[in-house]
């Protein structure tokens, strides 16, 4: 596994110039876009990996990097974060991958928090699908600006475009390829580079496991070698000149355009040419706002905040990882920081560089980068990490669950295990653990966006914690935030169940939002606040 921080150097760059030497950013879409694939093979591409896997193990191709979970690799899907740092044409590329399933957007949208850029990937055959479009919305919201890219063009879809009316239309943005494609989809050749004119064409590897290789020629050749296909793809791309949808870098990082790329990840086509957008388009780390709304600046004192917590990943060791995005500053392991929250120090010996599941000690770190800090039992999800004067970072989303269950443990003689592993699943937003004085620990309330983040935490109890539970579904379906004072009313109307989340937050449970209406008209002044985002 290559080394990507300047660990060499022997001495810290300084945080500006190494800052501008970052792109971080995440990949959006939705389920079984090809998302995995695309991470793999940016990863190949940039020679971080010398063949690369597939989500379902196909003829020769081992399990990708990104998806090590059992789950995911069973079931083909993203359902964990992960982070993946490479380097390409000497600039380092922080790849936060994002889960894709939708049951797991919580998880997202803190990821996207901690990124400058996003890939958004459409798959060629179904355009902007319902995940997709959520993840935009949240992009755009938070000002991060997004390169869209079209894959699966080795396989029968739309008209390249009838996309690009697509994604006008829904997104508002204005598409601005950067490379357009020869050959239908379906029969993908090469792409127009609209830059230069030339023809970039690619050659297919065996399984799509190796880089593959790409030859670029003049118009007049391809036009001999490619015949109408070349003519066709020429005619549109002048078509796209004439309506002015040519790549403007202001209008893309102000969110008004998105440069557009035709890719087909599984057989490694066009990726090298997005690696090369994300270099020459993407941003850099630039200063973040803090909880007073001033901007750090990148040279100030270190600062970063916690947007992930995963444990699981060393199945030798029962360790948990905080991953931490750094805003300021230069990171340097083994300096003693303090937890913003808390007001404790926190000392960072063992920090480390993921890969996936596979790690690496890092000695230093600048603004942009990812770091994984082992054992960091005493930090949550949303905590800033700072030297110097005190500084914290805005809280991370939490979203209003829909489906709620009751957990309790198979084996009553493993209690303290059972307790753990629910401790360790809450800290880690796997699930909002529920408590009241009704149930007692022994019967905590689990809550979910989605139902697959219970099947993520029955299997994790069981095989990390040795306790497996049995969930009792709950009759909910709505959490509204209440106040103490109306937690006895609340608790003594029908269908109504009032709980203590671990931020302190009182909810009270209810079947449906015909419930809540009704309980309005009986109490005109009771507290029922919609659980938003904070």
């Amino acid at each position: 596994m290559q080394h990507v921080l300047e660990q060499q150097a022997g001495a810290a760059d300084e945080p500006v110039g190494a800052a501008a030497r970052r792109r971080t950013f995440a990949v959006i879409s939705h389920p079984d876009a090809g998302k995995s694939t695309l991470t793999e093979a940016l990863a190949l591409h940039a020679r971080a990996i010398t063949k690369a896997g597939h989500v379902h193990g196909k003829a020769g191709r081992n399990a990708t990097v990104s998806d090590w979970m059992e789950m995911e690799q069973a079931r083909g899907i993203s359902i964990s974060s992960a982070v993946l740092q490479l380097t390409y044409r000497d600039t380092v590329l922080n790849l936060v991958d994002t889960p894709g399933h939708a049951d797991f957007s919580e998880d997202t949208y803190r990821v996207l928090t901690a990124v400058d850029a996003a890939i958004m990937l459409v798959d060629a055959s179904k355009g902007l699908e319902v995940q997709t479009m959520k993840l935009f919305a949240v992009c755009k919201h938070r000002g991060i600006p997004i390169i869209t890219v079209i894959n699966k063009w080795d396989r029968p879809g739309k008209d390249p475009l009838e996309l690009m009316d697509e994604i006008a239309e829904r997104t508002g943005l204005t598409p601005t390829p950067l490379s357009w494609p020869v050959g239908i989809a379906g029969d993908f050749r090469g792409v127009v580079e609209r830059d230069s004119g030339e023809y970039v064409a690619f050659t297919p590897t065996a399984g799509g496991a190796q880089i593959a290789p790409e030859e670029r020629m003049s118009p007049g050749a391809a036009a001999a070698r490619e015949g109408d296909a070349w003519t066709v793809a020429r005619e549109e791309s002048q078509l796209l000149a004439a309506s002015g949808a040519e790549h403007d870098q202001e209008m893309f990082l102000g969110g008004i355009s998105t440069p557009v790329l035709f890719a087909a990840a599984v057989r490694n086509f066009g990726v090298r040419r997005l690696l090369d957008a994300l270099v020459e388009l993407a941003p850099a780390p630039s200063p973040r706002t803090d909880r007073q709304g001033e901007a750090r600046p990148l040279d100030a004192p270190f600062s970063a905040f916690v947007f992930k917590l995963q444990a699981g990943m060393d199945t030798a060791h029962r360790d948990r990882l905080a991953y931490i995005r750094i805003c300021s500053g230069v990171f340097e392991r083994g300096m003693v920081v303090t937890t913003a929250r808390t007001g404790r120090p926190f000392a960072t010996k063992y920090a480390q560089q993921a890969f996936g599941r596979d790690r690496s000690l890092v000695e230093v770190a600048y603004p942009g980068d990812v770091v994984g800090l082992v054992n960091a039992s005493n930090l949550r999800i949303g905590d800033t990490l700072h030297a110097g004067p005190p500084v914290q970072f805005p809280a991370l989303p939490t979203f209003a669950p829909e489906h709620f269950a009751v957990a309790r443990g198979v084996d009553t003689g493993r209690y303290k295990q059972f307790r753990r592993g629910i401790t360790q699943l809450e800290a880690e937003g796997v699930v909002q653990v529920l408590r009241s004085d009704l149930r007692g620990e022994q019967a905590p309330v689990l809550a979910a966006v989605g139902p697959m983040q219970f099947e993520v935490a029955e299997g994790r109890m069981r095989a990390e914690f040795g306790a497996p539970i049995h969930l009792e579904p709950l009759g909910y379906g709505v959490a509204r935030r209440t106040t103490p004072a109306w937690a006895p009313t609340l608790s003594a109307e029908w269908g109504v169940e009032v709980v203590l989340r671990e931020d302190g937050e009182l909810l009270a449970l209810l079947p449906d939002q015909w419930r809540v209406r009704s309980i309005q008209r009986n109490h005109p002044d009771v507290v029922l606040e919609p659980l938003v985002a904070t």
